[in-house]
């Protein structure tokens, strides 16, 4: 029998080298596509948490690259070509509309191009701050471009009586500490009365039925929380330390003890056009005069309205701003003169 020889079952390299380029080549492509998932998902976030606006011209006929290189120069978004991706994705180039905006470094793309598609152009933004007097208010609504006289008619609150936060204040009293702080568009042709309206309407749904509750457990009626709030709001700068302040008033101020509030005697000789004093004698002067001020003495933010609906559960009766900002709190008279002496310098010599 003739022998035979048999060949070995010898691999095929070629045929490995292939297989394994391919899954080589797989990886680098998963790979590169994760990278760029998550590229693209890390581009769409803000900026930062800058909350500050930057007012954007976005010029009529500009296409969608333009818009996203405009934006990112301006570091208003992380990535243009993310801002571009989007938009195409979700075929919104068309939609994106000319104007002046105001954007900040906290939005996202996504909402950036929400803006731009909805075209909600910005005109020129009034600001009622938080802790203004409506005097210092209306000074800033006539350095905005309005008319005094527009201006003084528009804060004549007879003719907001269908407004629920008018509905608290006493008849004789004027708008002080029911304008709510935040910001309205303006553009021309607005009137004053405008910018007020929407400012008590917006008041009117900070003051919720939950809030005047827990104003009435207090024993404080809606208007005298207003006006413990915009004591809180100048007496105090940081929100944390507000509940603490807010409950040091409202124990003295069921105590029947003087509210001792500078902020308040201030007022009293400001509005009567001399010079700010805690000498001052008016009805506003809380360390001569025991009970509430008779009316609120700036506009709240919604903090201090929290703050004395929701006070601090302490027995503290007394409490100074130091210099640093912080407030400090004690429940004896030595305790706060101490701590007078020790954190309040410059302040408390004004």
């Amino acid at each position: 029998m003739p022998y035979r020889f048999h060949r070995s079952a010898k691999p095929r390299k070629p045929f490995r080298r292939i297989i394994g380029l391919i899954v080589i080549l797989a990886v680098i492509i998963g790979g590169g596509i994760l990278l760029a998932r998550h590229a693209y998902t890390d581009g769409l976030k803000p900026v930062n948490a800058n909350s500050k606006s930057q007012v954007v011209d976005i010029l009529p006929g500009s296409s969608s690259s333009a818009i996203a290189k405009q934006l990112a120069k301006a570091h208003l978004i992380r990535s243009a070509w993310a801002f571009e991706l989007y938009v195409h994705s979700k075929e919104l180039g068309s939609s994106l509309q000319a104007g002046t905006y105001a954007f900040s470094p906290s939005e996202s793309t996504q909402a950036i191009i929400k803006t731009l598609t909805r075209g909600s152009v910005t005109t020129n933004l009034v600001t009622i701050l938080p802790g203004r007097r409506l005097d210092q208010v209306r000074a800033d609504l006539i350095n905005d471009g309005f008319k005094p006289a527009a201006v003084d008619k528009a804060l004549d609150p007879a003719q907001y009586a269908d407004l629920p936060a008018l509905a608290y204040k006493p008849a004789a009293n004027n708008l002080e500490g029911l304008l709510y702080p935040d910001s309205f568009e303006k553009t021309a042709t607005t009137d004053p009365s405008v910018i007020i309206r929407e400012s008590l309407v917006e008041m009117g749904q900070h003051l919720t039925p939950t809030l005047q509750a827990a104003f009435a457990s207090e024993n404080l009626t809606t208007y005298q929380g207003l006006v413990l709030a915009s004591m809180v709001e100048k007496e105090v700068s940081k929100p944390g330390d507000r509940t603490q302040a807010a409950q040091v008033f409202i124990n003295r101020y069921k105590s029947g003890t003087t509210l001792g509030s500078d902020v308040t005697a201030f007022y009293g000789a400001i509005i009567a056009g001399k010079t700010p004093s805690v000498a001052y004698d008016s009805a506003y002067n809380t360390r001569l005069h025991p009970g509430l001020p008779p009316t609120p003495i700036s506009s709240v933010s919604d903090s201090s309205l929290q703050a004395v609906a929701y006070p601090a559960h302490t027995n503290w009766v007394y409490f100074v701003a130091g210099d640093d900002g912080t407030t400090y709190f004690s429940t004896t008279q030595q305790e706060h003169d101490d701590q007078v002496a020790k954190y309040c310098h410059k302040l408390c010599s004004q």
